[in-house]
């Protein structure tokens, strides 16, 4: 009898321990579902968020996609109507000339009619002649030629969705910049970095950060799979920190180290060598290797842009703002590589011309985003009728038409007699004084006053031509064969 009570009680104290465990555990869950609902309404709250930012996204892409919509139909409209008014002046004058013509063949007196019959037949040749050079052919299409591919993204929606947590990888290491490979070139710097030999973590890109010259906050200028970059229209003369990290799905890796550039300050085309090792210490960068393969590289107009101006009594406009500054000259010349297939080259790219009667684009190799730029441009052959246009572009400029016919250039353009400034095709501020054999164009590209204003023989031609300007902006000309530069 006792032993039975015995193996009771104790199989009574496995049971008791195991009641004990599970009333533990019935806490347990009734935590977890109050756990899960409040996971769920801050998981649900997430998720709107998330969407909501998309919808928000997708509206402010809808305003600009309709703007650019409604900017195409407004010019649309004006090349329609001034095609309307150019042919309604030219048809009353037809229809004034017939009615002259009716009358004459009316006159009854012959010596009269002789007088003036071969003149008239002339006129009336010429005016029919007019009417057959793709006057009545109209200038602009009634369709718009914009097509939205929303397939991407209509793919993208269909295709959202959670992605299940994995375990975490480790987060890449510093890359190691290639000092080799880092150079300076007037206004522009290429850098080059690699992850550590023996790494073995997967990276799915970099992030290059550049300060602002003036040892200002570090900003991203680039981030991508790429291992060189260029970055272009930087201050001249002036110092930059520059450093990179590298990225992967669980994060992202430290700083590597820091590298201090200079860039260009003087006439002096050499690139010196990086001394070693790399302390934070100014110095120039070397090209080692040639940069095909080089991402975002613009190539850096014959002739120079420089700061420091002769004296002239006419060009206090144009001075007054440069006097603050230290002199520095750059030199840069024509690039062959962006430019229109009509333009052609020679005097080591310093001089361009064309091929063609139509007008053709060419951009110099130095682009600018920061400071007060100046350069000055020879005719040096020009037969009074055509119009070249000088000024400044983006790198994506129209290259068969005259600059300033599209929304990415800001020009003056030049016949004999008188100028005018053009942007996205507008027209203004007609102003008297052409150019002529061995006149010099002046273009002051002012980015601290977010100006542009042009001269002709040391001369202000016109008020300040442009204002508001903020971007990266190449020198540009265009112009056909009958005039060289």
């Amino acid at each position: 009898f006792f032993p039975l009570q015995s193996q009771l009680s104790q199989a009574l104290n496995g049971l008791s321990d195991r009641a004990k465990e599970a009333k533990e555990f019935l806490v347990q869950l009734r935590n977890m579902v109050q756990q899960i609902q409040e996971n769920s309404v801050e998981f649900e709250a997430c998720l709107v968020a998330q969407c909501d930012a998309l919808i928000d996204a997708l509206n402010r892409r809808k305003a600009q996609l309709l703007a650019r919509v409604n900017k195409e139909h407004e010019h649309k409209l004006k090349v329609v109507r001034d095609q309307i008014s150019h042919c309604t002046v030219k048809l009353r004058q037809t229809t004034g000339l017939m009615e002259y013509c009716l009358e004459v063949i009316k006159e009854n007196d012959p010596s009269g009619f002789l007088q003036i019959s071969d003149a008239l037949i002339r006129r009336v040749h010429l005016t029919e002649d007019q009417w057959g050079k793709g006057t009545l052919t109209p200038r602009m299409t009634t369709d718009f030629d914009l097509n939205l591919d929303n397939a991407p993204l209509l793919q993208s929606i269909h295709q959202l969705d959670f992605v299940q947590m994995k375990v975490s990888s480790p987060v890449p290491a510093p890359p190691i910049l290639q000092l080799e490979e880092c150079c300076t070139h007037n206004n522009s710097a290429t850098l080059s970095w690699k992850q550590p030999p023996l790494s073995t973590v997967q990276v799915e890109g970099y992030i290059l950060e550049l300060d602002d010259g003036n040892g200002g906050q570090f900003r991203e200028v680039y981030v991508g799979k790429e291992t060189m970059c260029t970055v272009d229209g930087l201050h001249f003369n002036s110092t930059y920190s520059a450093r990179v990290k590298a990225f992967n799905k669980s994060g992202v890796s430290p700083y590597s180290k820091t590298l201090v550039l200079q860039t260009s300050e003087d006439t002096q085309s050499e690139e010196q060598t990086l001394p070693f090792p790399v302390p934070l210490e100014r110095s120039q960068l070397r090209r080692m290797s040639p940069f095909s393969s080089t991402l975002n590289l613009q190539p850096s107009f014959p002739g120079r842009s420089y700061f420091e101006l002769r004296s002239s009594p006419h060009q206090l406009s144009l001075h007054s703002s440069l006097q603050s500054l230290n002199s520095a000259v750059a030199w840069f010349s024509f690039d062959p590589s962006s430019a229109h297939a009509d333009i052609i080259f020679s005097n080591d790219n310093l001089t361009v011309t064309c091929n063609s009667y139509d007008d053709r684009v060419v951009l110099g190799k130095t682009g600018f985003s920061k400071g007060l730029h100046y350069w000055e441009l020879s005719i040096d052959r020009y037969d009074n009728h055509p119009d070249p246009a000088f000024g400044v572009a983006r790198i994506d400029v129209l290259k068969d038409a005259m600059l300033g016919k599209d929304d990415k250039a800001w020009a003056m353009y030049v016949d004999n007699n008188r100028s005018w400034f053009m942007h996205n095709n507008s027209h203004t501020n007609r102003t008297e004084g052409g150019i002529t054999k061995g006149a010099t164009v002046g273009v002051l590209l002012d980015l601290t006053r977010r100006t542009l204003t042009f001269s002709i023989n040391e001369d202000q031609q016109g008020p300040v031509a442009f204002e508001n300007l903020e971007g990266l902006f190449f020198p540009a000309v265009s112009l056909n064969r009958n005039v060289q530069v």
